[in-house]
């Protein structure tokens, strides 16, 4: 789990680690972070440029905000 800024906004995310659990409609995705903690997230735009493909099982890092806890953008994939 880091810390960073997001130089457009200007806020600070924090970024965690997961596997995907399940996938929902809408590029949405149900994640389990490595502390236990259920979210959902969405794909951030440079992996849908990339055409990215993220199944159920798969690795991935987590952007969160530190206002809302519940939802987040999956920014990486880890290969297998």
């Amino acid at each position: 789990m880091t810390l960073k800024n997001d130089p457009k906004k200007g806020t600070k995310l924090v970024d965690i680690t997961g596997s995907v659990l399940n996938n929902l409609s809408n590029g949405k995705f149900r994640v389990k972070l490595e502390n236990g903690i259920l979210i959902i997230a969405y794909l951030s735009g440079k992996i849908r440029q990339n055409n990215i493909k993220i199944v159920v099982g798969d690795k991935v890092t987590v952007e969160l905000s530190p206002y809302d806890l519940t939802k987040g953008r999956i920014v990486y994939r880890y290969r297998e």
